[in-house]
């Protein structure tokens, strides 16, 4: 797991080909930092690090570059972005790529360059001689999204390079929180270590004053007051993301997308599939159809039925109609609590 592969590599056992693939973008990021910093120093990366965009630019410039001595110390990075001809995808670009010089610099690279190939793709064209190479003389590493054990795993991970551990139920409420994205959890989790001081542990209390809400994650407690009929704490939870100038078709969106996930889960889960299918059929982190699942149970089929008409009213009458937008919301939240 890429996780672990970033404990592996230091200076010496670097490879001198690495290829990064996948969704996951804070893994392929932290991965070729973690790269750059055992190869290079400060003052070495304005004379041997480049970066190109292969969208923009023909790897056989970047290949002419790899095979050039260094100017300044012995080791040279290069990293190569967004390699289309890797996968099914036609490039957006006019590039003409030399192919051919690149199979061969595979076959034998120079031997002081490192080369990370970055692939923000979920797939590679695994039928393609050049993928099947790459992967036979490169060192790949597949940056998928991190299931739920290993999210949890990885901020406990992140928290105690600080010198912190969080209790078990803090590192629940984060998630709930912020969201999945790395990034964001990354951020917040040096936040909340900073803030914490001498004291070693992380609670909920920490969390749930600290923590910067995602506005999905503010859609998802907006929906769950509306579930505990609440209204007035759902109505404040409206006012507060207006007054932070979300737009209120943006915020139907996530609205009745998240009905809509709740939906899906509900019915899928009644066909008896696992919390991990589920988020493979649908596409997202196994995370949110956990809380999905535990929104489901809440409303009925008929409950459900009548919220997704009411939303479809609702967007209609948005994008068709002069009425106020954010007023149209309220009275939506209304109607939800009947």
């Amino acid at each position: 797991m890429i996780l672990d592969l970033w404990k592996s590599i230091k200076r010496e056992e670097l490879a001198p080909i690495y290829l990064l693939y996948g969704k996951e973008a804070y893994l392929i990021h932290e991965t070729k930092q973690l790269i750059l910093n055992q190869l290079l120093s400060e003052d070495e990366r304005d004379f041997n690090f480049s970066a190109y965009d292969l969208e923009e630019t023909p790897i056989e410039l970047a290949i002419e570059d790899a095979e050039t001595f260094p100017f300044f110390g012995d080791r040279k990075v290069i990293f190569l972005h967004n390699p289309v001809f890797l996968t099914a995808e036609k490039s957006k670009g006019k590039i003409d790529h030399n192919l051919a010089r690149f199979e061969a610099y595979l076959g034998q690279p120079a031997p002081f360059t490192v080369m990370v190939i970055s692939a923000p793709y979920e797939k590679l064209d695994e039928r393609k001689k050049l993928t099947k190479e790459l992967k036979r003389r490169g060192e790949v590493l597949e940056a998928k999204k991190l299931s739920e054990h290993e999210l949890k795993s990885w901020v406990q991970d992140t928290a105690k390079a600080r010198g912190k551990v969080f209790e078990p139920d803090a590192i629940e409420h984060l998630l709930a929180l912020v969201g999945t994205n790395m990034f964001m959890i990354s951020s917040e989790v040096e936040k909340l270590s900073l803030y914490a001081g001498e004291e070693t542990k992380i609670n909920r209390e920490l969390v749930e004053k600290l923590a910067a809400r995602s506005l999905e994650q503010n859609i998802f407690t907006l929906i769950e007051k509306v579930v505990q009929r609440r209204l007035d704490e759902a109505l404040r939870i409206y006012y507060d993301l207006l007054k932070q100038n979300e737009e209120p078709i943006k915020i139907l969106a996530l609205l009745a997308g998240q009905f809509r996930l709740i939906y899906q889960v509900k019915e899928l889960s009644r066909r008896g599939y696992g919390q991990q299918q589920i988020a493979g059929l649908l596409k997202t982190h196994p995370f949110r159809v956990k809380l999905a699942l535990g929104q489901a149970g809440k409303f009925t089929d008929e409950e459900l039925a009548n919220l997704m008409e009411l939303l479809a009213e609702a967007d209609y009458q948005m994008k068709t109609g002069g009425a106020n937008k954010s007023l149209l919301i309220e009275m939506l939240l209304f109607k939800l609590q009947k």
